[in-house]
């Protein structure tokens, strides 16, 4: 892990002396931020992802957030963690009925006993995304929310730049079922470490629209705040998306929340015969409502079957859509083709 640090802390500091990669929160160009950090190149939430799209530009950086047995906030995508760490080897007896292995029964003193890899299918072990990281392959560990915060801010204090986290409180009512109040304990850190009102680098989101109104309303969060918007038949949470993708909805998100994350596809559907992209009204619908918009994901690797490359995508969602930020799995092929969108 030291020779990782070593070797991206050299990168991050080489770009920016070079001007390469400066933060762009404080223009009106749309923001970059780093999907489970630059999860195209290194598995999804480890330091090192982290570290490495720090250096690649990135004006914010991901985290989802679950909780450990003993409520330590740790950075995963998901409850689960068999698709993403060797679990299986190393407590094999520890699986729930299902079939799977839930991050919230394990200490956080376990689960750093755990090596992290390449995310791979629950049902055929085979990694999703074939051309990334090898799995299985060097050494990284589950980070911890403080821990990634720390990595981060001294890196701002290192290079004299001024990147945000992202943090994502996830499955909030399943944690509560668990008797764990995820919300207070993640707001707890946040403000430990500085985070506090909307002047700070940070950006909450939530896919359960009670949660995140809770956050506003009930648990006086003052961060800015983002109402992730997916399917109905994800079943992410009970909220109503396609409510939330009316007007009507929009309008309601704009009475507690400051922007929302819809998925590409709630933002463009296609490209006709003639080549003009087919958007829907949903980011001109939040804008009037006051919602900025940060559509996920970008991935050149995983592109829409309508497009032929991501550089065409990525002009539909910000030349055309006007969309205020993205994420992207590939940080620096987002933050080099924005700027270069920009300059024509």
């Amino acid at each position: 892990m030291t020779r990782w640090f070593g070797w991206l802390c050299g990168v991050v500091l080489l770009m920016s002396g070079s001007g390469v990669g400066e933060a762009w929160a404080a223009d009106n160009r749309p923001l970059v931020i780093a999907h489970r950090g630059a999860s195209g190149y290194l598995p999804e939430h480890t330091l090192p992802a982290k570290a490495l799209a720090y250096a690649m530009g990135a004006d914010y950086i991901e985290q989802d957030v679950v909780l450990t047995q003993d409520e330590v906030p740790v950075v995963l995508h998901d409850i689960h963690i068999d698709t993403v760490t060797n679990v299986q080897q190393v407590f094999p007896h520890r699986k729930r009925p299902d079939g799977r292995y839930y991050a919230i029964d394990f200490t956080i003193a376990e689960l750093q006993q755990l090596s992290v890899h390449e995310r791979v299918s629950p049902t055929t072990g085979k990694a999703v995304f074939p051309q990334r990281f090898p799995v299985g392959k060097s050494s990284f560990r589950i980070p911890t929310l403080a821990e990634e915060i720390e990595l981060i801010q001294g890196l701002n204090r290192s290079t004299q730049r001024q990147v945000g986290i992202y943090p994502e409180i996830k499955k909030p009512a399943w944690h509560r079922q668990q008797g764990k109040d995820i919300s207070r304990i993640v707001l707890k850190v946040l403000q430990q470490y500085g985070y506090k009102t909307k002047q700070d680098a940070c950006y909450l989101q939530c896919f359960d629209a009670k949660e995140t109104q809770r956050l506003r309303e009930d648990l006086g969060c003052r961060l800015r705040l983002v109402q992730l918007i997916g399917e109905n038949t994800w079943k992410e949470s009970t909220t109503d998306y396609d409510f939330l993708r009316s007007r009507a909805g929009l309008t309601k998100i704009a009475t507690y929340a400051d922007g929302i994350g819809p998925a590409v596809h709630h933002v463009v559907t296609g490209v006709d015969d003639r080549g003009t992209a087919q958007l829907t009204r949903l980011v001109a619908d939040a804008h009037a409502a006051g919602l900025q918009v940060h559509p996920y994901t970008l991935r050149t690797d995983a592109l829409p079957a309508f497009i032929d490359n991501d550089q065409d995508l990525l002009r539909i969602l910000v030349v055309d859509a006007q969309v205020d930020g993205l994420f992207s799995d590939f940080p620096d092929t987002t933050a080099r083709q924005v700027r270069a969108l920009l300059r024509q």
